[in-house]
């Protein structure tokens, strides 16, 4: 029996939301025979066997998805499977995580989540294993196309309840029209059918610790209903899509050796080329890295008062950077650096806390310290006012 999805006409985001329960089964059974699926599945849990019988261990893992995704029938199930996976990784990669502000919030209110940006799955991850653990609903995940070029991801994302952020489209006019499209999806999302959306304050993880609103993404935001009721404040806008920042703070960046390289080569060279499998190896290093501790923080409802783009980025970045937890490893860091000592709170720092950092530190090569340690001592300049 072949399922019949709506045309454009009657869902004009087909192209870009998440999938919906009639569609889960379909891509279920497309990403059991996905061959660049079970290449990298095979790549990363049977490497030898990977390499000697690549066709033995495809047909293994084509396997264990099908056995793993059996009873699944929809998308809860899915995410049901994935909070199981964010159960045993926090468990295993993490020694807390703490949750804040989000008791404030009405559980049975949609939210528009726009958070700093570390980690590629784990920032939203984190936003959803926290509303899963108080009983609510998750959120739809805004994802550049740039991180979907693979097919496979692509269905993955979008069954984990992921929505397509268009990043690669040609030309002005098809960009605007777009962004037009995402905005109206993002409001509906919000207004009709009352579901949270988490997306981040801006393109692009923050590889340097600099956490920042680019106010090009409120303006995104508003453009569906400044277009539809001519006249309509921007302040308007933001106050019926209740933009709640959020913080995620983490103790230790699993990524963050790569992203020393990538800060290194664009300083030395002005240029840094991702590898073929790069976003997909830092998603699984995210994941599987050793963290430390993480915080997340919820902080309060943009209102109208906020009127243009620039105000509401501003009291975005102010919030989230109230609501950013400083570890040790961050002041370490500063230390490290010899820079702005007044600003050090060594009074948590215990000796464990420094053997720690010292140990992972000296795996660090000697030409990308300086941009390691950048990474953990920016938070601390960056709440003081004091970042470059």
């Amino acid at each position: 029996m072949t399922t019949t999805h709506p045309t454009p006409a009657s869902d004009p985001w087909a192209e870009i939301r998440p999938y919906q329960d009639d569609e889960v089964a379909d891509v279920l059974a497309r990403l059991a025979h996905d061959p660049e699926l079970l290449d990298a599945l095979t790549r990363y849990r049977l490497p030898r066997l990977s390499r000697f019988m690549p066709r033995l261990s495809r047909i293994l893992a084509s396997f264990a998805i099908r056995r793993e995704v059996r009873d699944v029938t929809g998308v809860h199930d899915f995410q049901m499977r994935i909070a199981s996976y964010m159960q045993r990784m926090i468990r295993t990669s993490t020694d807390t995580f703490r949750v804040e502000g989000l008791d404030s919030l009405a559980p049975d209110t949609a939210y528009l989540f726009i958070g700093n940006h570390r980690d590629i799955s784990l920032d939203p991850a984190f936003v959803n294993y926290a509303l899963y653990l108080a009983g609510r609903d998750t959120v739809r995940i805004a994802i550049g196309d740039n991180l979907l070029k693979k097919p496979y991801v692509n269905d993955l994302m979008r069954l984990n309840k992921s929505f397509i952020v268009p990043r690669s489209a040609r030309g002005k006019r098809a960009m605007l029209a777009a962004y037009q499209n995402l905005s109206a999806y993002i409001r509906h999302s919000i207004l009709e059918d009352n579901h949270s959306i988490w997306m981040a304050q801006r393109e692009g993880r923050a590889k340097n610790g600099i956490d920042r609103t680019d106010p090009a993404i409120i303006k995104m935001l508003t453009m569906a209903r400044r277009g539809r009721e001519r006249g309509a404040s921007i302040g308007e806008a933001i106050a019926e899509l209740r933009l709640v920042p959020v913080s995620i703070s983490y103790e230790y960046d699993p990524c963050d050796l790569q992203k020393a390289r990538e800060l290194h080569a664009m300083q030395t060279s002005g240029n840094y080329e991702k590898s073929e499998f790069e976003d997909i190896s830092s998603i699984v290093a995210g994941i599987t890295g050793h963290k430390g501790r993480v915080q997340l923080t919820f902080g309060t409802p943009l209102t109208a008062a906020f009127d243009d783009p620039d105000a509401a980025a501003a009291e975005i970045d102010r919030q989230v950077l109230a609501g950013y937890h400083l570890f040790p490893s961050h002041y370490l860091a500063l230390e490290a650096l010899g820079e702005a000592p007044e600003l050090l709170d060594m009074s948590e720092v215990s000796d464990a806390d420094r053997a720690r950092f010292q140990l992972r530190l000296q795996e660090v090569p000697g030409e990308l310290r300086h941009w390691w340690l950048t990474q953990y001592a920016n938070p601390v300049l960056n709440k003081a006012g004091r970042c470059r």
